[in-house]
């Protein structure tokens, strides 16, 4: 039986909810710059610095220095639209695919300022991630309990700086996973299962184009699954304006048009990276997803702007905070008694008509 994309961001999410003291507040707070600055768009392009953590038990679970930089040339190609698979878009929808001006590269400085090639390799006695399954946490929060920490993985670097990637041994439960901007620092970045990260070596199909990573990037940087996890009730939002209502994943390769959530005649935007189609499959970000990503980069990843992760290290930026929520900002038009994530939960918004 083929394997389907399982994503561990949303169980994550919702377990720092419940156990980190500030979390909730932070992310409500998030929520709200984000919808202010997509009204202040960023310019140019920004290069972001990734530090890469191969955290192994065996020589099997290693990727070499080459799937490394291949995965890295797919982030890119994929966040500036490069990606020559793109031409599969349906015309319906390709006037919404948009280059996000975002590029990533291997670091050359480390934190204390050494020379370095943005690859950590560390031996760990854990076969596979988590060693231990606890059924009241979420399988995510175990796995980066022990990937994370200096005992059994390796320690981030400073994530107001760096991107950092875990690649380790999940036996593809889940294939990857990411924290969204305002988690504790300690678990900030993104984790992928050695057999779902880059391309040849250790990849195996479905997941052997590297969309496992730009799919997971792309929560790192704010965005959430575009069906919204709702459980096929196509009342909840991605706050993307310009992607359709849709219930539920898609998986595999769907055929186009994949009709649900009355969004007839196109259907579902299954082509985007955020759906869990197969790598294949996932070819585009949306010009509202490329918004929500560059505001992203102005408030929680402002600390990006300024790194020296490429260069030389720098003392962490303070990050632009907000005081008000405008939940009523962010649903979309035409759209009435719809769910929108305020950052934490998806919460009710009217049509019009205050609570």
């Amino acid at each position: 039986m083929a394997t389907e994309r399982m994503c561990g961001t949303m169980p994550l999410h919702f377990e720092a909810v419940e156990a980190e003291t500030g979390y909730a507040q932070t992310r409500r707070m998030e929520e709200a710059l984000t919808a202010s600055l997509r009204r202040a768009p960023l310019e140019g392009i920004v290069r972001i610095p990734v530090a890469v953590h191969v955290v192994a038990a065996r020589e099997e679970f290693q990727v070499s220095d080459e799937q490394i930089n291949r995965q890295i040339e797919v982030l890119n190609q994929d966040f500036r639209a490069l990606n020559q698979d793109r031409s599969q878009i349906p015309q319906a929808f390709a006037h919404l695919a948009e280059d996000a001006q975002i590029e990533f590269a291997l670091a050359t400085r480390d934190p204390a300022g050494r020379p370095t090639d943005g690859i950590i390799r560390k031996q760990t006695t854990i076969e596979r991630f988590p060693a231990h399954f606890n059924p009241n946490e979420s399988l995510t929060l175990q796995i980066a309990r022990e990937l994370m920490l200096a005992g059994t993985g390796s320690v981030a670097w400073p994530t107001e700086s760096y991107l950092n990637i875990w690649v380790c041994n999940m036996s593809r439960n889940p294939l990857g996973f990411a924290a969204f901007p305002g988690s504790a620092p300690w678990r900030d970045g993104v984790v992928i299962d050695y057999t779902c990260f880059g391309v040849g070596g250790t990849a195996r199909p479905d997941f052997d184009l590297g969309r496992t990573a730009t799919h997971e990037v792309g929560h790192w940087l704010n965005l959430l699954h575009i069906w919204g996890d709702d459980g096929n009730m196509c009342t909840r939002s991605d706050n993307v304006d310009d992607t359709p209502n849709q219930a539920g994943a898609n998986y595999g390769t769907p055929t186009y048009p994949s009709i649900s959530c009355n969004n007839a005649p196109h259907g579902d935007l299954f082509m985007n990276f955020m759906d869990y189609v197969n790598d294949s499959a996932m070819i585009m970000f949306s010009r509202g997803q490329v918004e929500r990503m560059r505001a992203t980069l102005q408030g929680n990843r402002s600390g990006l702007l300024r790194s020296k992760g490429l260069a030389e290290p720098e003392e962490p930026a303070q990050r632009a905070t907000a005081k008000i929520l405008a939940a009523n900002a962010f649903g979309r038009e035409g759209q009435a008694a719809e769910e929108v994530f305020d950052g934490v939960d998806w919460v009710s918004v009217g049509d019009g008509e205050s609570e």
